[in-house]
């Protein structure tokens, strides 16, 4: 039988879901399945933490071993010891030796040093059109330990970190997925996930991991693309009035981020500063959205100035003015000043942090949140065989 037949067995029928409905005071609730995906076992994530440059340094907790591209162990590295891996044309020069990749795997469970921070794991040194990638490879578990910590405050209620947790671990397990041919499965910045290694894991990020272990978000026997953002300002959107495909998953719900400190925003910009970050069209004369989400979001908007006209989209917008969303309204002040009023931070598609947050705080656990936030979703937890 296959996993997508697997789950549509244990499926709950629609006057089952009524009764938890009923049973658990508010909205859906997600029953958590047991699939088999050996593949996804103590699964290790390949995170690139340097890419694109010249140097970067390297080093170990503990005595590392230094290995070439072909796994074969040449060279020991003292605990503390740092060295300096650099681009040599096509090669990696590290210390005296060069060669296309080397590794560097810590003993005793030491830690590694990449750049400027402290990873858990091992360290994968490559040279890529002539640049160098370094890869930290992390267990899964491991790795989510911090990125819980750079994606939400660990001081919020346990059930929304436990939200975060499961949201992702699907995530980065889809990515994983369909990065397998690459160098890596993901980076650490925000347009991924925030992973900061060991200076952003805390007893409450651990906490959030361990009571949620394998736990994984399905559609239809497969791991969701589980992405989340800070605030919708109110109401999250539908994937397709943002990026491009439908997926029945992803569906604008009701928010529940009133109270956040980004919920409502306001920047203001003096005419020339506008004009420096928006040039081609002269001083601005009125800004009017041509296309928007259903929930006001901008798609395109055309910006009318005394010497000519543009017609941006929103991000466009948003990376131009350095705005939280694309969320916002333009409104002319005076001669000389530009206000732009806003809600939210983030694309506002999936799971809302702050929302996330609140429900906690009303008393929701975590898997009434990803109910509401993921549409149709199954828990499900990924064991080995």
């Amino acid at each position: 039988m296959t996993i997508g037949r697997f789950l549509d067995f244990l499926s709950p029928r629609p006057w089952r879901q009524l009764l938890w409905q009923g049973f658990f005071g508010w909205g859906p609730f997600l029953m958590v399945y047991t699939i088999v995906l050996p593949a996804w076992a103590k699964a290790e994530m390949r995170v690139a933490i340097r890419k694109g440059v010249d140097q970067v340094t390297l080093g170990s907790s503990t005595t590392a071993v230094i290995r070439d591209g072909g796994g074969q162990a040449i060279a020991q590295l003292p605990g503390g010891q740092a060295l300096v891996a650099e681009a040599e044309r096509s090669l990696v020069k590290l210390a005296d030796r060069q060669g296309g990749a080397f590794w560097i795997e810590p003993t005793a469970e030491g830690h590694v040093f990449i750049g400027d921070g402290w990873y858990r794991g091992r360290i994968l040194v490559l040279s890529s059109e002539g640049e160098l990638v370094a890869i930290n490879y992390v267990d899964l578990e491991q790795y989510l330990y911090s990125v819980l910590g750079g994606e939400m405050p660990t001081s919020w209620p346990l059930e929304a970190i436990q939200a975060q947790a499961v949201a992702a671990r699907s995530y980065a397990l889809y990515k994983r997925q369909r990065a397998a041919s690459g160098l890596y499965d993901l980076e650490d910045n925000t347009a991924w996930q925030v992973y900061r290694g060991l200076a952003t894991e805390s007893q409450r990020t651990h906490a959030a991991v361990n009571a949620t272990r394998g736990q994984v978000l399905t559609y239809n026997g497969q791991i969701i693309e589980a992405v989340f953002h800070s605030s919708s300002g109110g109401h999250t959107e539908n994937v397709e009035d943002i990026w491009s495909n439908s997926l029945p998953y992803l569906r604008g719900v009701r928010d529940f981020d009133q109270g956040a400190p980004i919920f409502q925003w306001i920047k203001t910009f003096s005419m020339g500063e506008f004009q420096e970050r928006i040039p081609g069209i002269g001083p601005l004369i009125s800004a009017t959205p041509e296309r928007t989400t259903p929930q006001g979001r901008i798609i395109t908007m055309r910006l009318t100035g005394q010497s000519g006209n543009r017609i941006l989209s929103g991000n466009e917008m948003r990376q131009a003015l350095g705005l939280r969303s694309t969320l916002f309204s333009i409104t002319l002040i005076g001669m000389d000043t530009i206000q732009i009023n806003g809600r939210g931070y983030g694309h506002g598609i999936g799971m809302s942090q702050w929302g996330a947050r609140n429900l906690a705080a009303q008393g929701r656990t975590y898997q009434q949140i990803l109910a509401h936030y993921y549409q149709g979703a199954t828990l499900a937890v990924v064991q080995a065989q």
